[in-house]
């Protein structure tokens, strides 16, 4: 007998997400993927001056700043045509304060969010030995305080005690190491969150012996954390759980836009070097297609918005209709194509390696190899988590010599005069997947300014084609053991990361703040 399961909110995220679906058969069948909560940002930006968009759009989310500034910035370079004159110092410190920001984000999501669903912090409950953090957290048990941040599925725990407390170890030690992450991408950016570093035409801090040696020394911090903890709890949680390899893999087609800028910036995004490249490509497949940004849609059919479909980010509209028929997400549908897209890091990932981007290749390989799987256990829940180590192993090796590549005493940025009209496109990857600003100026003011963020992608609801969204399309067809504890549900959804307050970013067009509204 078919029974419906709704969870509001999921828990372990960020922000607010509802999931229901339909299980019949131990399988679920139908799923529906809804944000609840409505906020905004592109209107409060109408009428400033462009250059106020890098700050503001960091407000978006506090876990997210950095790559807002990123790619509203290059939104900027783009409309301001000053994209190939940014210096290479300018260049190299955008990359480094991401990448900082990627390591923090990508040690987040795994430890102290998601790997919680894997690891039973109650195996400390007899844990005598004199470790201070494993102290501090049976104490924590002890008082039967485990509230949200350990909760525990029944029935689905598998791994060892002992590697059950060393995961746990893990939690605490990722602790410092997300604060060292932070503290790298500070030397660069002036603080965080919300840092001022990142501006139109380069960046606003210079690099001394000092800072070089210093992002350095943390970077490689991390590096080593990454390869002595991170990969090793990974790989333990991968083996114990290789069947979930075997669902959640979701619409199958990825899309990336290429992250971390290896040479200057000019018109054809497709076509800028870049660590990670950008492109388009179907699990199974051989090949990769040059992304084109003009085929980038959003639909509002399921959406609590009014307004034509399919329209082009560049003249985007946000008309809220709370309460409208047929809707149930304030999250519109982004599709590529026509088609529904995945992003995040399996789509990075997935993506290069597929093109033969030999890094890339090469981890994972090994990472497979070592697992006795093949690539066609990328698309999966394990598979998201394992493209997610992956990558900030990648990551960590290559800021650290990126760093090195600085050059005292050169230009940081170059001028960035606002023109009178202009339009412009920022593409980047955040952590969480592909991120686009777009904007439109007009007598030297933005007029119009729209964002496309990856949970928009990923948890957006189905479209007037029909097509759910790769979480709903992730959780079709996936097992639920007991409806009663559909621990598997929760796995899945926060195998994306997902980010409801990027999502929600919107803002009524008449300029009212619909913060206020939540429909259940």
């Amino acid at each position: 007998m078919a029974q419906k399961i709704k969870i509001d909110p999921v828990s372990r995220i960020e922000g607010h997400l509802k999931i229901e679906v339909t299980v019949d058969g131990g399988v679920v069948k139908e799923a529906e993927s809804s944000g609840t909560l409505f906020r905004g940002f592109e209107i409060i930006l109408r009428g400033r001056d462009p250059r106020d968009a890098q700050r503001i759009t960091q407000r978006v989310c506090g876990v997210c700043p950095t790559s807002h500034a990123m790619a509203s910035t290059l939104n900027l370079d783009s409309a301001f045509g000053i994209a190939e004159d940014v210096p290479d110092n300018g260049r190299i410190m955008r990359n480094l304060i991401l990448a900082g920001n990627y390591m923090q984000s990508h040690i987040l999501h795994f430890f102290h969010l998601a790997a919680l669903d894997y690891v039973d912090v109650t195996a400390l409950a007899d844990y005598d030995g004199e470790d201070p953090g494993m102290a501090s957290i049976k104490a924590f048990i002890d008082r039967g305080e485990l509230g949200p941040f350990f909760p525990r599925y029944e029935g689905d725990y598998r791994l060892s005690k002992a590697v059950n407390r060393a995961a746990v170890a893990a939690y605490v030690q990722a602790l410092d190491m997300r604060r060292v992450a932070h503290e790298a991408t500070a030397i660069w950016n002036t603080k965080m969150p919300h840092g001022s570093g990142i501006v139109p035409g380069g960046v606003t801090e210079t690099p001394t012996a000092d800072k070089i040696e210093a992002y350095h020394w943390k970077m490689n911090q991390l590096l080593d954390f990454t390869n002595s903890v991170y990969i090793p709890v990974l790989m333990e949680v991968a083996k114990a759980y290789l069947d979930h390899a075997g669902f959640g893999g979701g619409c199958g087609r990825y899309v990336s836009y290429g992250v971390f800028e290896m040479e200057p910036g000019g018109a054809d995004y497709a076509g800028r070097k870049r660590f990670l490249n950008s492109g388009v490509t179907e699990a199974g497949g051989s090949s990769v297609q040059k992304l084109d940004a003009s085929k980038i849609t959003e639909d509002v059919h399921s959406s609590w918005l009014d307004g034509p479909d399919g329209l082009h980010p560049s003249s985007g509209q946000t008309n809220p209709a709370p309460g409208k028929k047929g809707g149930h997400s304030w999250l519109k549908s982004p599709r590529y194509d026509g088609k529904v897209g995945e992003v995040g890091p399996l789509a990075r990932i997935y993506t290069n390696y597929v093109a033969g981007h030999a890094a890339v290749k090469e981890v994972v390989d090994g990472a497979l190899a070592a697992l006795g799987a093949d690539a066609g256990a990328l698309p999966s829940v394990l598979g998201r988590h394992a493209a997610r180590a992956l990558e900030a192993k990648l990551v960590a090796e290559a800021a650290a010599k990126w760093v090195l590549d600085l050059k005292p005493g050169e230009p940081v940025a170059c001028d960035a005069p606002v023109p009178a009209e202009a339009q412009g496109m920022g593409l980047t990857e955040a952590p969480r997947g592909a991120l686009g600003h777009w904007v439109n100026v007009k007598d030297g003011k933005i007029a119009n300014y729209q964002l496309v963020v990856p949970t928009t992608w990923n948890a957006g609801p189905a479209d007037a084609s029909g097509q759910p969204g790769p979480i709903e399309q992730a959780l079709i067809g996936s097992p639920v053991k007991d409806p009663e504890n559909p621990f598997e549900v929760v796995r899945i959804v926060r195998s994306f990361d997902p980010c409801l307050a990027c999502a929600v970013h919107m803002l009524d067009a008449r300029g009212n703040d619909l913060g206020r509204y939540r429909i259940a």
